[in-house]
């Protein structure tokens, strides 16, 4: 199997996969209330009061499933979908986000790492151009071996957020049940069928980034 294949298309695949299986649990499970009747944002204040965190704000934001923590300004910025919404879809992201919440105020090691390596992969991925306009279009080795180190860096940074999100998946689940705000049975099934989805785009993700430091590898090998 040539190079590109196995470490482009295959991750490629893997990530449109993926996407899918998150739009697909999104919609269905968006059409199905939760019992408790809390919207996403009333089950993060619930989440985070229970948790004895009281220094952060949440808030609404426009767009679909761009749900996030941001560490810096403590903020839980939670998509319009789910910041209003009583699905079982929406309380579960908005629990998965607290659980980021959660990890900060614990000290959570791995969320610690990634945000320490936070502004090197962000510069990281300003190069990423330039590594594969000039090293692999132009064949330039210099290029071609910064690719690598940008790559490494992207994997690096890749693999250190697995733990990251599958801990706050693993503590949204838990904690929506000891609440009361999802229901044993269905309403648990259709959280743990959002989430699980969700969790598959990070790994493809790192299957990305690594498929690239691979193939960059493999091309600097081959223009020695």
């Amino acid at each position: 199997m040539e190079n590109w294949i196995l470490y482009l298309i295959v991750p490629g695949l893997l990530a449109m996969w993926a996407q899918a299986r998150v739009s697909g649990a999104f919609n269905r499970y968006s059409r199905v209330r939760a019992s408790s009747g809390l919207t996403g944002a009333e089950a993060a204040r619930e989440i985070l009061d229970a948790a004895n965190i009281h220094d952060v704000d949440i808030v609404q934001i426009n767009g679909l499933l761009g749900d996030h923590y941001d560490p810096t300004r403590k903020r839980l910025c939670l998509s319009t979908g789910t910041y209003g919404s009583p699905s079982v879809a929406a309380v579960g992201i908005a629990a998965h986000e607290t659980g980021h919440a959660i990890q900060h105020a614990r000290a959570y090691a791995p969320l610690e790492w990634r945000m320490t390596i936070v502004p090197v992969t962000q510069f990281a991925s300003q190069l990423v151009p330039l590594v594969m306009i000039g090293g692999v279009w132009f064949g330039f080795l210099g290029l071609i071996k910064l690719g690598v180190l940008v790559y490494g860096v992207l994997t690096v940074f890749q693999l250190v957020t697995l733990p990251v999100e599958y801990d706050a998946s693993r503590r949204a689940k838990i904690i929506l049940g000891q609440l009361g705000i999802i229901q044993p049975g269905a309403e648990a099934a259709g959280v743990n069928a959002v989430l699980d989805a969700a969790a598959l785009t990070y790994l493809a993700a790192f299957i990305a980034a690594l498929g690239n430091l691979l193939w960059l590898l493999s091309l600097g090998n081959r223009r020695r």
